[in-house]
């Protein structure tokens, strides 16, 4: 069986890479092939990857290749981790908005809409490709942010995808250890959209124990989604750390303002794992590797690609089509829910009502998500302001005109249309 992963030469690919080698024993994976245009990354990336699979005593092979088409012939399951424009347009995302004092961020606002209008595009060529070349009934498995909105059009175009975050993962590996179980034993109630999630139960043995756990480590619930105990203690749930882009969203402003990006803080990790990655002696991950974001990707990925060859009806946190399971959303939104996934896809867990204290948030992230697919996929200026007028981030048409000109202005280079 061949896994395709476009994209291959991110620095974080041999975190995917070390995951298969370790975790996917009972997945036949014969051949994992990195697919990527930066061939001198690839040259770096691929051998290193190699050397991962072959210290883990993995008997499959690994391959490398420019060749998109190539690489995606005969794949079981295509993996897609796309970062088009690289760190650069990464880090104009998280500074164009900050002036008109919004928040700069790669997945939501502004920014997150710059990035879906470079990458949905890009994303659904690799998709046509793949339906034509890859094995019948090949799984795409989107890790490309924001994944909510690459994976609505996905879906939207008929494509067989579901899109993966790490978040939930995150979650379950943290309340395990403050409960004193295995990750494996904790099943949560996670709701909401890609980056805009809650976590409102922490089951094991179908006991409810998040009540507990926000009863007895608040502050250490709360201190990694910086956001203030009283916070997590009134609504009753956990936040996801990128709720606070809009619970906190002025105090994230000030912060961002002079102070360096996530992206340049990556640019420059990137650089030293590529020096790293490059010695031949290195067969192991390097902790640097653990700073680089994506906590978790590895145990995330093989997991649910797991359960869609297999169908071992594991519970995964995906990106899914709505279906009626969050009413007060139309059918055909994405949500990211706790799902059972099989063979045939994922089906959500049935979970008890979103009060108005979330649905109000999710479905206005929800409406603009709507309105950027149709701006990645068709273009033009007045549906990028649209978007921008209907996020609750934006909400105001001076801001929305203003971050629409800067928007456009940044990423002329990549959308045709926008020159």
């Amino acid at each position: 069986m061949k896994i395709a992963v476009v994209g291959g030469g991110s620095t974080y690919t041999p975190e995917l890479v070390d995951g298969f080698a370790r975790l996917a024993g009972s997945l036949d994976v014969t051949e994992l092939c990195l697919i990527d245009p930066a061939g001198p990354r690839l040259d770096v990336i691929g051998p290193y990857a190699r050397r991962l699979m072959a210290h883990h005593g993995h008997p499959g092979t690994l391959t490398w290749t420019t060749d998109l088409d190539a690489g995606l012939t005969d794949a079981a399951v295509v993996v897609v981790q796309l970062r088009v424009g690289g760190q650069a347009a990464r880090i104009s995302d998280e500074t164009f908005p900050l002036e008109c004092g919004c928040v700069g961020q790669e997945t939501t606002g502004s920014g997150g809409l710059a990035k879906a209008l470079r990458t949905v595009p890009v994303v659904l060529d690799v998709a046509e490709r793949a339906a034509r070349l890859a094995a019948p009934g090949a799984w795409i498995v989107d890790f490309t942010n924001p994944v909510g909105i690459v994976t609505r059009a996905l879906l939207d175009a008929g494509h067989r995808a579901v899109g993966l975050c790490n978040v939930a993962i995150g979650f379950q590996r943290r309340f395990a250890k403050l409960l004193g179980v295995e990750p494996g034993a904790v099943t949560l109630d996670h709701v909401g959209l890609n980056h805009l999630t809650w976590e409102r139960a922490a089951y094991v043995d179908g006991v409810d124990r998040l009540p507990e756990l926000l009863a007895g480590h608040l502050d250490e619930l709360a201190r990694p989604v910086q956001l203030p105990p009283s916070l997590l203690r009134l609504l009753g749930n956990v936040p996801s750390y990128y709720l606070r882009y809009f619970y906190a969203h002025d105090e994230v402003v000030r912060e961002e303002r002079g102070a360096p990006t996530r992206g340049q803080k990556v640019a420059e990790m990137e650089t030293e794992l590529l020096k790293m990655y490059a010695d031949p002696a290195l067969t192991t991950k390097p902790d640097l590797l653990s700073k680089r974001g994506g906590a978790f990707y590895s145990e995330a990925a093989v997991g649910l690609i797991t359960s869609l060859l297999t169908g071992d009806g594991a519970v995964h946190a995906v990106n899914l089509r709505n279906g009626g399971h969050l009413p007060f959303l139309p059918d055909d939104a994405v949500i990211e829910v706790s799902a059972r996934v099989d063979r045939d896809g994922a089906t959500p867990v049935p979970a008890p009502p979103v009060g108005p204290e979330l649905s109000g948030l999710i479905a206005g992230v929800a409406a603009y998500e709507e309105l950027a697919v149709r701006a990645a996929v068709h273009g033009g200026r007045d549906r990028v302001y649209a978007a921008l007028l209907a996020h609750p981030l934006v909400g105001q048409h001076e801001y929305a005109e203003a971050l629409t000109q800067g928007l456009l202005a940044a990423n002329a280079d990549h959308l045709a249309w926008a020159r």
